[in-house]
């Protein structure tokens, strides 16, 4: 029984941690972003990404602090697929409807035209 409640114990407190360094790494990317950092960002979300995989509850969220970054630094195209990302994926969170603002705007400012899909070309070899 001692041995079950050692086990038990040591589990709950990985999880634990596991979820606080999630947390910890959302906060500095907010922070971040306030400040102006966008590759700061960048690597909190990466962090952040990388500890919630299990719990893909929090990917919208992650993905449009990445694509607000992505627009900061002039990467249109970057945001848009970004957004739409979370539209196709997360069509019911509380992220979608901000990215599909997010994507109206970019839309309003000439950055993005839902009629014109991003044709992706690979390079052959010759």
């Amino acid at each position: 029984m001692r041995t079950l409640f050692i086990l038990l114990a040591a589990v709950v407190s990985v999880g634990c941690s596991s979820r606080s360094a999630l947390d910890r790494h959302l906060d500095e990317a907010y922070q971040n972003y306030r400040a102006g950092d966008c590759e700061q960002v960048m690597l909190a979300l990466s962090q952040a990404e990388r500890r919630s995989r299990q719990r893909d509850n929090l990917q919208p969220e992650i993905s449009l602090l990445r694509g607000q970054c992505l627009e900061r630094q002039g990467l249109f195209v970057d945001a848009a697929q970004t957004y739409r990302f979370i539209l196709m994926r997360y069509p019911a969170s509380e992220y979608a409807y901000r990215g599909r603002a997010r994507l109206e705007t970019l839309r309003q400012l000439g950055h993005y035209r839902p009629d014109e899909e991003a044709v992706v070309t690979h390079a052959t070899k010759r």
